[in-house]
């Protein structure tokens, strides 16, 4: 089968710099390669001839600023990622990112001059990568109703999955993120994005926990009879902190199973936490007084303040993937990274990286003194007997 080359354009200046890039992405294979001296020409060639896939260009260039033309092709859909090449400061790249994201474009990421042909092949893959993530995520699943959620609810259609943290130095599990997973009868496994809003718009979220704590924590019990420890961890959205009744339910949960409380973690938004009334505050001492642990979850990711890591009772901090996601291009993430870990190690507090993808992610992160991961790089989200499966595997090999 034949692949669809990419169209890429050269937007440069210079002649010479602008023939040598054509070159080397013509080596890379595949590539149709369109090429531009400056902004307005681009618009218009982009104009008559059609958007491309990407466009590599320097941010520093004559008429016409990278700036206005990244904005004006964006709003026109002429093209679709951004590679820069050149040297700028870390701040500088930062921000481009930002306002790339911003302007609903994709920032492939930063390139040198002089460059090789593997460096851009690199890049190219990067791009294959996210443009079919962005292929998925314009698949459109219908919003369930109420009616299907309550009845999904009913017959148990609803089933936790489980996606591991790890040791980054000895690679070993520590624990597990709870996760639900909608198995419908006629359609494929649905993901949060088709349920959890109509959960929390009909207050059916308590529910959902409930339901997928019954089924983590009988998984643990049973686990726990073959010599294997497995912690837990459980989302739990700010709203649910109102109820006089959760923490009740949770310690009965708990000693029903006979779990260790401290091998229960729930995690929470940061972002939900901005206003915590008297009953928030008061099921959140609850929960961490029985002995569980609480996690501010995408840590760096809203309105982070140090203040509510004093104010409120949580003993973990799970820092955001955006920071996993940059740590190999942006000092400034690295040294947030490294500053947020000697803070949680300060305070007595456990810190997660998620969103780790990658082995060359892992290992700066693990050389920052961050210790506990969660990413795809491991493993995705599980059923339980896929969980199982994987768990005595691992443990046969360790073995």
């Amino acid at each position: 089968m034949t692949t669809i080359p990419l169209r890429v354009m050269v937007l440069e200046s210079c002649a010479i710099h602008r023939s040598c890039t054509a070159n080397r992405l013509r080596e890379a294979g595949n590539v149709e390669v369109v090429e531009s001296a400056h902004g307005c020409q681009a618009l218009d060639v982009l104009t008559h001839t059609g958007g491309v896939d990407i466009v590599l260009c320097d941010l520093q260039m004559e008429g016409m600023d990278v700036l206005a033309f990244l904005k004006q092709a964006a709003q026109r859909r002429l093209l679709h990622s951004l590679i820069i090449q050149g040297s700028h400061s870390p701040e500088l790249l930062r921000s481009i990112r930002q306002l790339v994201s911003l302007l609903g474009l994709r920032l492939l990421g930063y390139i040198s001059k002089p460059f090789s042909t593997h460096q851009l092949q690199g890049l190219m893959h990067m791009y294959h990568h996210s443009h079919a993530l962005a292929r998925d995520a314009q698949i459109i699943v219908p919003l369930a109703n109420e009616t299907d959620v309550r009845a999904a609810l009913a017959a148990g259609q609803f089933h936790a999955y489980y996606q591991p943290k790890f040791n980054l130095k000895t690679f070993e599990i520590c624990g597990v993120e709870v996760l639900a997973r909608w198995q419908h009868p006629q359609q494929e496994l649905l993901t949060p994005a088709v349920f959890m809003p109509t959960l929390e718009r009909c207050e059916l979220l308590d529910d959902l926990l409930l339901m997928q704590m019954q089924q983590a924590l009988a998984l643990q019990h049973q686990m726990r009879t073959t010599g294997v420890t497995l912690s837990l961890a459980f989302n739990l959205h700010a709203s649910q902190l109102a109820s006089s009744a959760l923490s009740l339910q949770v310690k009965a949960l708990l000693t029903h199973y006979q779990a260790p409380p401290s091998s229960v973690t729930f995690e929470l938004t940061e972002s939900g936490m901005l206003d915590v009334c008297a009953n928030s505050l008061e099921c959140l001492l609850r929960l961490r007084m029985m002995g569980c642990n609480l996690s501010i979850d995408d840590f760096g990711a809203g309105f982070s303040s140090l203040q509510r890591l004093c104010d409120l009772p949580f003993n973990e901090i799970k820092l955001d993937a955006q920071f996993a996601y940059a740590v190999t291009q942006d000092l400034r993430s690295r040294v947030v990274i490294s500053t947020i870990q000697r803070l949680g190690t300060s305070l007595g507090m456990a810190v997660v990286i998620e969103g780790i993808e990658t082995l060359e992610q892992c290992q700066l992160l693990q050389s920052l003194g961050c210790v506990i991961g969660q990413g795809y790089v491991f493993s995705r989200a599980m059923s339980e007997s896929q969980l199982i499966r994987w768990l005595d595997e691992t443990v046969s090999t360790d073995g």
